[in-house]
C-alpha cells in the first residue's frame, strides 16, 4: 500500500508505450498504419500518462510533499509541473503534424517527447519518489495510496484498464 510503488508501476507501463512510440518510425512507409498507431499512442499518453498518472502527482502527491517541505515548491516539484505542461504541448504538436499528414515531423516530435518523458521518469523514480518516501511515514503513505485509488475510481478504473489492453494490442504490430 505504497503510493510510490503504484506510480512506479504506472511508469513501467508508460515506458512500454514509449518503446512502441520509438518503434513507430518503422511504420512511416505505411501512412495509414502509422497514423492509426500514433493516434492510439496520443490517446494513451493523454489519458493514461496525463489524466491518470500525472493527475495523481499534481493533485495529491506534489501538494502533500510541499505541505511537508515548502522548499520543494520552487525546486523539484515546480520542475515536475513544468515538465507535465511541456508534455501536453508536445502531444498537441505531434497531433498537429499528424493532422497535416507530416508524418516525419510528427515522428521526430514524438521521439523528442519520448526522450523528455524518459528523463522525467528517471528524475521522479530516482529523486522525487525517494524524497516522498523520506517525507512521509507509513501511515501517511497509506493515506496517499488510498487517495490515488479513489482518484482512479473517480476517473474510471475501467478506462485505465482499457488503455493498458489497447497498448498491448498496439505492441503486437512490432512483434
Amino acid at each position: 500500500m505504497n503510493p510510490v510503488n503504484l506510480l512506479i508501476e504506472e511508469h513501467n507501463i508508460i515506458k512500454e508505450a514509449i518503446e512502441i512510440a520509438k518503434n513507430s518510425r518503422k511504420l512511416l512507409n505505411d501512412s495509414e498504419k502509422y497514423e492509426n498507431t500514433v493516434r492510439e499512442l496520443i490517446v494513451f499518453f493523454r489519458n493514461y500518462a496525463d489524466n491518470y498518472h500525472h493527475h495523481k502527482e499534481e493533485q495529491i502527491l506534489f501538494p502533500e510533499m510541499v505541505k511537508a517541505n515548502e522548499m520543494l515548491e520552487q525546486g523539484i516539484v515546480f520542475e515536475m509541473f513544468e515538465n507535465h505542461s511541456d508534455f501536453r504541448e508536445l502531444i498537441s504538436g505531434i497531433e498537429n503534424f499528424l493532422n497535416n499528414k507530416n508524418y516525419e515531423k510528427s515522428q521526430n516530435l514524438l521521439e523528442q517527447y519520448c526522450e523528455a518523458l524518459l528523463d522525467h521518469i528517471a528524475v521522479e523514480d530516482d529523486e522525487v519518489f525517494e524524497i516522498a518516501k523520506s517525507l512521509f511515514d507509513d501511515n501517511e503513505l497509506e493515506k496517499i495510496y488510498f487517495r490515488f485509488l479513489d482518484t482512479d475510481s473517480e476517473i474510471g478504473v475501467e478506462g485505465k484498464d482499457e488503455l493498458k489492453l489497447k497498448l498491448n494490442e498496439i505492441k503486437k504490430l512490432f512483434v
